[in-house]
């Protein structure tokens, strides 16, 4: 007879890290700001570059740059890890853009209908069954979507592209066979080259912001790097340290963070469309909040009941 697997209690050191990682992710407007004046394709290839010696560090302290090197001998897992690489970049330059350009609302709105097209594409790709909740979060969220378009006449892109990305960034990512750090540190790898050549064409052509930028700006781009894979590297520890319930609940941190930041310290506008499809996606969030913890509630008491009948 199978033992049953158990289900972990949240781990106050995993809560830690996790909230740690979101914190981050939420003040992150604030820095990217700060590099408005820089090209937001000049960020990312700073924040791609700088990012691998901190991974690669990580990688050599833990003692699993083996995984990496395997990786890059295997042309099917360097063509996963490109696609992953591909889409991250689409999120980054994205979410980067928009903060640099008044549009940080439109990122809150595409981090807070992340989770929600994860579940779709669950339904569509992977056979998932939704419940009834699921569902009718879904058409909540997409029925913001609706009202933001009609509003504006065209979608909202900057809020399509960050879900579109990340979505697909995590759906793929799972079918990467390898580590969370592993998997980080082999797409800076993949996408460095191509970042160091962008950066060496901006400076011969006196384009760029390192050589002619003020030390806040030499400073501000090497930080880059930092504040990418810092947090990154806090989710991975806390998310082995966490239900999935407790994860898909404080994800909403860094929306919310993004979206107080963008009202009340960039002073974007909210007018009456947003004022309507924002409560629509915070009763979405708040239905599938439901929904999640029925479904790991349910999950506890069924382990419970396998090892009550195993003793």
């Amino acid at each position: 007879m199978s033992a049953a697997i158990p289900i972990p209690a949240d781990s106050p050191r995993g809560f830690a890290y996790a909230m740690a990682a979101y914190l981050c992710w939420g003040l992150l407007p604030l820095y990217m700001k700060a590099l408005s004046h820089i090209p937001a394709t000049e960020v990312i290839a700073h924040r791609v570059l700088w990012s691998l010696p901190i991974a690669a560090a990580v990688l050599l302290w833990q003692r699993r740059s083996d995984d990496v090197r395997a990786a890059l001998r295997s042309p099917r897992l360097l063509a996963m890890a490109g696609l992953t690489a591909a889409l991250i970049s689409v999120n980054w330059l994205t979410y980067v853009w928009a903060v640099g350009n008044g549009h940080a609302l439109d990122a809150a709105l595409g981090y807070y209908i992340n989770p929600l097209f994860s579940v779709l594409l669950g339904m569509l790709f992977l056979g998932e069954k939704l419940t009834r909740l699921k569902m009718l979060s879904v058409a909540l969220a997409l029925s913001a979507v609706v009202i933001l378009t009609v509003q504006a006449g065209k979608l909202p892109v900057v809020a399509v592209l960050l879900i579109l990305s990340w979505g697909l960034y995590a759906y793929f990512k799972k079918s990467l066979p390898l580590g969370p750090n592993q998997g980080f540190t082999l797409e800076v790898l993949i996408l460095t080259p191509f970042a160091a050549a962008f950066l060496l064409w901006r400076q011969v052509t006196g384009q760029g912001a390192w050589g002619d930028g003020s030390l806040f700006d030499v400073v501000m781009l090497l930080g880059c790097g930092p504040v990418t894979a810092i947090p990154l590297l806090f989710y991975a520890n806390g998310a082995k340290l966490l239900r999935l319930s407790t994860i898909g609940v404080l994800q909403y941190t860094t929306p919310t963070m993004i979206f107080l930041i963008a009202v009340w310290m960039f002073n974007e506008p909210f007018g009456t469309a947003r004022m309507i499809a924002f409560p629509l996606i915070w009763s979405a969030l708040a239905v599938y909040t439901v929904a999640l913890l029925r479904e790991a509630g349910a999950a506890r008491r069924a382990a419970m009941a396998t090892t009550r009948r195993m003793q």
